[in-house]
């Protein structure tokens, strides 16, 4: 199932936290009955689509704390924010569902979604096709896969699985070799992830340094450490489709007001 050997990062403790609590949850609700909620979740919408139009196109992140930052919003009210940043241009939502490590859940998802019509992303930490179906059953549009965290034949799997269900995952990498499995793959949503996830150091360079390599049919997406519009402007030419951006609009104090920033947008009249 795991691509690398556990080494005592905090990637491996949150994947080991996810293994015990999914397994948990698989004996309490089987794929069957998920199969069922599938067949009665809201119609899909277009995330490969919304992340291809022309200009920045943001997912924005509903994101209430991190292993490295401990909380990061508090109160945290998905409904509002979601609410809020749709209007203030998100292209896509990604809302964290994972609750130990940080503050994430189903619920906050389905929320977030019913008040928007973007799609949606469940970002978690999914190795599972009980996740995926899990996923399609609680509303998402698309779904994280991380390469780093999967083996080839798994990842094939999950990705397939995805198509099946009519959901196009985000696959994330961090490192050549990772980009070159996602590719092997037929990954077609490729985020570069700048954060290292055994480290969580952050360098903007690893976009740039991994951008030539993803050919022009895929789209590609930047994720973390973004935080101005010269930041996305510099991406965006430099080949970049999107940009994945969570903490820097959950630290501020209006979300909304920080993504229009982010974006370019013109300061409404007085």
């Amino acid at each position: 199932m795991s691509a690398h050997a556990n080494t005592g990062t905090v990637l491996d403790r949150i994947l080991d936290a996810r293994r015990a609590a999914v397994g948990h949850r698989k004996s309490v609700l089987p794929e069957t009955a998920l199969k069922y909620g599938v067949k009665a979740a809201s119609p899909l919408r277009d995330f490969p689509a919304a992340l291809s139009r022309d200009g920045l196109n943001v997912v924005a992140e509903l994101k209430p704390a991190s292993p490295s930052q401990g909380v990061i919003r508090d109160p945290f009210d998905p409904i509002a924010l979601a609410q809020s940043l749709a209007a203030a241009g998100a292209a896509a939502l990604s809302v964290l569902t994972e609750p130990e490590f940080f503050g994430g859940s189903l619920k906050n998802m389905r929320e977030a979604r019913k008040e928007i019509a973007a799609p949606v992303l469940r970002k978690d930490f999914i190795f599972d096709s009980w996740q995926v179906w899990e996923s399609r059953a609680n509303d998402a549009d698309s779904f994280l896969l991380m390469v780093v965290a999967l083996d080839d034949l798994l990842l094939r799997e999950l990705l397939s699985l995805g198509r099946q269900l009519g959901m196009e995952p985000l696959v994330e990498v961090h490192t050549k070799a990772e980009l070159d499995r996602a590719l092997a793959a037929d990954a077609r949503i490729i985020g570069v992830n700048n954060r290292d996830l055994r480290t969580l150091d952050v360098r903007l360079e690893t976009s740039l340094e991994l951008i030539d390599l993803i050919p022009d049919d895929r789209i590609a997406v930047a994720e973390s450490g973004l935080s101005t519009n010269d930041d996305l402007v510099r991406l965006r030419g430099a080949g970049f489709d999107a940009f994945l951006i969570g903490e820097h609009l959950m630290r501020a104090d209006d979300p909304a007001a920080a993504l229009s920033d982010l974006l370019g947008a013109a300061p409404a009249a007085e």
